[in-house]
């Protein structure tokens, strides 16, 4: 499992290991059952606290993406399809969100924006 921690961003540590094994979760990288490395692990092969890779996983559990199981480890979480499917929608809509309101002050319309996404979406 990669992940890259910056220390010159403003999201805090824990908060970019959390985005990123999310990440990796929503996109099937990581399936239900899949053990995701020990705390400690984690925090030596990151070269961060221990603390911090702790709130991570914290965070992760309280949002349902892993589970703990004391002296096991911690598992990524069953995950319900609809509910899955409902994040990744409220991922989108957040980024898109973003950019209809960087469109507004751009000055752009509709439209614009339409015909770009559509070619945008068909190169990808």
């Amino acid at each position: 499992m990669k992940i890259i921690v910056s220390n010159s961003s403003d999201e805090p540590i824990y908060e970019q290991i959390s985005q990123q094994i999310k990440g990796m979760i929503l996109k099937g990288e990581l399936k239900e059952g899949d053990l995701l490395p020990s705390i400690r692990g984690l925090a030596r092969d990151l070269q961060i606290s221990v603390i911090t890779t702790k709130r991570a996983y914290d965070e992760l559990e309280k949002e349902g993406f892993i589970e703990t199981m004391q002296g096991k480890g911690s598992f990524v979480a069953g995950q319900n399809k609809e509910l899955m499917r409902e994040k990744k929608l409220k991922i989108v809509e957040e980024k898109l969100l973003d950019i209809v309101e960087e469109s507004k002050l751009l000055g752009l319309d509709y439209e614009e924006i339409q015909e770009m996404l559509k070619i945008l979406f068909e190169e990808v």
